[in-house]
C-alpha cells in the first residue's frame, strides 16, 4: 500500500508507507548492502549503469541510472544516520550538465509490523510540488522493485 503525504504536511514533503512481510533486518539490508541495493534501485526499467556506496555515516553514496532509450541521470548524496535495523536517512540530489542540483533528505523508517515490516519513506523538502510529484512516482516504482528483490 502507498499513502502519499498527509494534509498535515507542508506541499513539498513526500511520504510513502508500504508493508513488507519479511523481518526487518532484511529490508534494511537491502537499503545498506550494495550488493542488494543495486538489484532493485531505481524505478522499474532503469538499470544502475554505475554505482558508488560508502555505507556510514557521512559517507557518499552515487548512482548513474540509465532508461532503456540509453538516456542517464546522475544522483547522489551522503549517508546522514544509520541506525540499523531502524533507521536511515541520507542526502539527495540530481546532478544535470555537471550542476548538483537542489538537495532534498531521504528519511527511511523501518518498523516491525505484523510478523514483517512497516517502511515509511520521508523525502524533504522539495523545490516544487511538481519535483515532489515526479519523486512520487519514481519512488513508488522503486519500492515495487524492491517488493520483488526481496521475494526472491
Amino acid at each position: 500500500m502507498v499513502e502519499l503525504a498527509s494534509d498535515m504536511m507542508p506541499d513539498r514533503v513526500l511520504q510513502l508507507t508500504r508493508y513488507y512481510p519479511h523481518p526487518r533486518e532484511r529490508v534494511f539490508a537491502a537499503w545498506t548492502q550494495p550488493e542488494q541495493l543495486v538489484k532493485w534501485w531505481g524505478p522499474e526499467s532503469v538499470h544502475i549503469a554505475h554505482w558508488k556506496f560508502d555505507v556510514r555515516v557521512n559517507g557518499s553514496w552515487e548512482t548513474t541510472m540509465r532508461n532503456q532509450d540509453g538516456s542517464e541521470f546522475f544522483v547522489s548524496g551522503k549517508y546522514l544516520e544509520l541506525t540499523p535495523p531502524s533507521r536511515l536517512a541520507f542526502s539527495w540530489a540530481w546532478t544535470n550538465d555537471g550542476e548538483r542540483g537542489h538537495e532534498t533528505t531521504v528519511t527511511v523508517e523501518f518498523n516491525k509490523k505484523n510478523n514483517g515490516t512497516e517502511l515509511t519513506l520521508t523525502q524533504e523538502l522539495f523545490e516544487t510540488n511538481d519535483a515532489r510529484d515526479l519523486h512520487n512516482e519514481g519512488w513508488s516504482s522503486s519500492l515495487d522493485c524492491l517488493a520483488e528483490h526481496l521475494r526472491e
